[in-house]
């Protein structure tokens, strides 16, 4: 039998005509007295019922449409861990506008860098964020915040293929990609809520991530919003343990390495409402899950996903995942693990994890090469994922097909790192790549170059101010050579094999 699997029953197509925003609060307009979201902190909470959601949001439309903004305009998003971020971004997509969420993290040149590729209409401004050398006026935050109490905006309906927003990865060419996503991609996560969360209208799902976090946006804010339950996130800081348990949370998502910090202590943990853990961004190991079951008596389902289409594998309470695999293709889903010929291999042996190009939830594509055809291998979207498929259909991941890094959930290019920091005084040479410290835990290492050791506070300071924190290197290492193959190619395998092998 083929790696392959067929969506079964065909999805229901997104309704039309349509808009994404007006979809994420439907159900809330159902119960407007109800709470969309709670700010949780250790001496309290802050309240948004969906009532006060809704017309924060409609009144942000009118804001932004009042600046003379046309429909398709783009409007780069540069706030910080708050609320006025799903609020902008919601805002935004109700009133035809195409938000571009960005990380506050991300220095003056990246930051410019992206503003001068999607040429926004408009920068709406956090206090003390990095912003762009570009023309596009700028909002600040106060100016933001006063348009919640405008008048409502119509929904902008329009056709669900349309441009909605537009997402930030790192590409394995070594720069940023603009993934454009379509209004419909939102109406595809429905995949999920039993795919992945066993999501209700009545739970109370706590996600530890930030605001202005993709991750947080879609599982921890835009998913529950769109079923009428209710979204929990934490004040940066608070005690997760404790806001769980305060605050009923239901349904907990995170990063592993915060499931890591939690458990560090060994203690067991009393949270009665929780009914499972979600997990993305990163593999997570199996000791971590062990600990978390032992302390909790509380399962963790993780997801496998991307940019460019979200989560499409994952276990759930519906279905969990068979010891070493990471879960099933979701109903819905059409995925296939090709060989090096674009053909669907037998199961049980390895290749690249695709996904079909009628998946509803799949980008529209790159900014700078739009259009799905230019992106396939036939007609399938190959994600660089390397994975198997079992005989029941679950899918065991392998490992990137590159030379991809992970640094707590976000996927960065060891060519970007290494690029900013090639012309660092004293570095002759430089090669980045993803190295494990101990069991569980891994970090960007940069191995160099150079007629002797560099102070690493100069290469730090260095990398600061052409990095977003997350991109930065947290070991650096001085080589005499890096390891190339027989072509002359780079190999950042070979140094992390050894680096590993001598830890």
């Amino acid at each position: 039998m083929l790696s392959l699997t067929a969506p079964g029953t065909p999805y229901p197509p997104c309704p039309a005509p349509f808009n994404m925003a007006r979809y994420v609060l439907a159900a809330g307009r159902a119960t407007p007295d109800k709470i969309a979201l709670q700010i949780v902190r250790a001496s309290g909470s802050a309240r948004w019922s969906y009532a006060r959601l809704i017309a924060a949001v409609r009144g942000t439309g009118t804001g932004l449409l009042r600046l003379g903004l046309a429909p398709g305009a783009r409007v780069l998003l540069r706030l910080g861990n708050s609320v006025d971020f799903p609020i902008a971004y919601l805002g935004a997509l109700a009133a035809g506008l195409v938000p571009v969420p960005s990380s506050t993290q991300l220095t003056v040149p990246e930051i410019t860098r992206i503003a001068h590729e999607i040429s926004p209409a408009l920068v709406l401004a956090g206090d003390g964020v990095a912003l762009p050398d570009h023309a596009a006026p700028v909002v600040a935050l106060s100016a933001l915040r006063a348009m919640h109490e405008l008048p409502p905006c119509d929904w902008h309906m329009g056709d669900p293929d349309r441009a909605g927003y537009i997402i930030y990865t790192s590409g394995s060419g070594g720069s940023p990609r603009a993934v454009v996503h379509a209004h419909r991609a939102i109406w595809a996560r429905r995949m999920m809520w039993d795919g992945w969360y066993g999501l209700t209208p009545e739970d109370r799902m706590l996600h530890a991530g930030a605001f202005n976090w993709t991750y947080t946006l879609g599982t921890g804010l835009m998913d529950p919003w769109a079923i009428g339950a209710t979204a929990l996130i934490p004040e940066a800081g608070a005690p997760l343990g404790l806001m769980l348990k305060r605050f009923d949370a239901t349904i907990f998502a995170a990063v592993p390495g915060v499931y890591r910090q939690m458990l560090k202590d060994g203690r067991k943990l009393d949270l009665p409402r929780l009914r499972h853990g979600l997990s993305a961004g990163e593999k997570l190991p199996d000791f971590t899950r062990d600990a978390w079951r032992d302390a909790t008596g509380r399962e963790i389902y993780e997801a496998l996903g991307m940019s460019e289409c979200s989560t499409y594998v994952s276990s759930s309470p519906a279905r969990p995942a068979p010891a070493g695999s990471a879960g099933y293709p979701q109903q819905g889903r059409c995925l296939a693990i090709l060989d090096p010929d674009g053909q669907p291999v037998p199961k049980g042996e390895a290749g690249v994890l695709a996904i079909h190009r009628s998946d509803p939830g799949l980008m529209l594509g790159y900014l700078t090469q739009t259009g799905r055809d230019l992106l396939l291998q036939g007609d399938w979207f190959v994600t660089g994922d390397r994975a198997q498929m079992a005989g029941d259909g679950a899918l065991s991941f392998l490992g990137r097909d590159d030379d991809m890094m992970n640094a707590g959930g976000f996927r960065v290019s060891p060519l970007e790192v290494e690029r900013a920091l090639a012309d660092c005084p004293g570095i002759t040479d430089i090669a980045c790549t993803e190295v494990t410290i101990r069991e569980g835990v891994s970090v960007i290492a940069a191995f160099y170059t150079a007629p002797e050791a560099l102070p690493e506070e100069a290469l730090h300071t260095h990398a600061a101010t052409r990095l977003a924190r997350y991109k930065q290197p947290r070991l650096f290492r001085h080589c005499t050579t890096l390891p190339r193959n027989a072509n002359g190619k780079l190999s950042r395998r070979a140094l992390r094999d050894a680096f590993e092998a001598a830890s």
